[in-house]
């Protein structure tokens, strides 16, 4: 057990930091903003560089491996919209929010630094692996199905051409294709290019973490239970729950990429959830399932690494 909480509390302590560093007005609004701008434009698509151009490419894409992970989350993702919009009879846009919290893992702020601390180097694969399920299937289905709500009517051709052109702008998609392109190419990155890559990789996971916590002073959880619950246990325990289900049923993984994918699986959502969910009309419901969720991760977490250690997946 101290094993275990060796590895999550330093994590929930630098979320803790930046959380009071918030509070406390050490740093402002703003300037956390600019921190998360730097893990986001830079340190996340060095992270995946580095990951994508240290081993061959063979090595890192596992088809098996995306093939689960996606089937898992899609699942989800269905799973939660469905309830939302048939049998809690939810607006689409509504419904296919709910259904993203429940589905996209926060996997470069959370996910990464509990599984790098967990299962070691493997941990960046597995985030460049999870970035292209994340965000080539279930954000562009979410927000997809969330632009026809919002316009009905409208062609569902230009919806998809409106939400490819706002996904391309993703600065960690450019980061795989910067090292998609490294990769294929076999093109060996400068000595100095390759440190200062290496550097900013290394300043990911801090960084995130102190990000987070500081996006959680301010958030409020009133009168939205109900909603606020059905995400949180989807994304914190159904998510995973799928994940290892999918992961059981496709062969050939190897069980230290199955136990990495749970852990990013158990991570709370997407760090811009609130965003999306503010323009789409669940504003107050998606900040409150974010905070909810990443008070709660710290138990679940801890739970499941427990669990798999106990399984034989993780040795401690």
């Amino acid at each position: 057990m101290l094993a275990i909480l060796g590895i999550t509390t330093p994590i929930f302590l630098l979320i803790g930091l930046g959380y009071i560093a918030r509070w406390s007005g050490i740093i402002q609004r703003d300037q956390m903003q600019g921190v998360g701008v730097f893990v986001l434009y830079c340190a996340l698509p060095a992270l995946v560089i580095r990951a994508l151009t240290q081993q061959p490419l063979e090595e890192v894409f596992k088809l098996n491996y995306l093939v689960a992970y996606g089937l898992g989350s899609i699942a989800v993702f269905g799973a939660g919209f469905l309830l939302c919009l048939k049998l809690q009879r939810q607006p689409l846009n509504a419904s296919a929010m709910q259904a993203l919290g429940m589905a996209a893992a926060n996997s470069g702020f959370v996910g990464y630094p509990v599984a790098a601390m967990v299962i070691g180097s493997p941990a960046a694969v597995l985030l460049a692996l999870n970035m292209l399920v994340e965000n080539l299937l279930v954000l562009p289905a979410a927000l997809i199905l969330a632009e026809m709500g919002n316009h009905q009517g409208a062609s569902v051709w230009r919806t998809v051409k409106k939400t490819a052109l706002s996904l391309i702008k993703n600065p960690v998609l450019l980061g795989l294709l910067i090292g998609i392109s490294i990769a294929v190419t076999g093109f060996s990155l400068p000595l100095p290019l390759f440190k200062a890559i290496d550097m900013l990789a290394e300043a990911a996971g801090p960084a995130a973490l102190f990000v987070i916590g500081g996006a959680l002073f301010g958030l409020q959880v009133k009168g939205m239970a109900s909603d606020v619950g059905q995400i949180v246990i989807g994304k914190l325990i159904i998510h995973p729950l799928l994940i290892f289900i999918a992961f059981y049923f496709v062969p050939g993984i190897d069980p230290l990429y199955m136990a990495g994918a749970l852990l990013f699986a158990a991570a709370p959502m997407i760090s811009i959830y609130p965003l999306f969910g503010q323009r789409y009309g669940l504003g107050g419901v998606s900040a409150a399932a974010m905070l909810v969720a990443t008070v709660a991760s710290f138990f679940t977490l801890s739970l499941i690494i427990g669990l798999m250690s106990l399984s034989g997946m993780l040795a401690f």
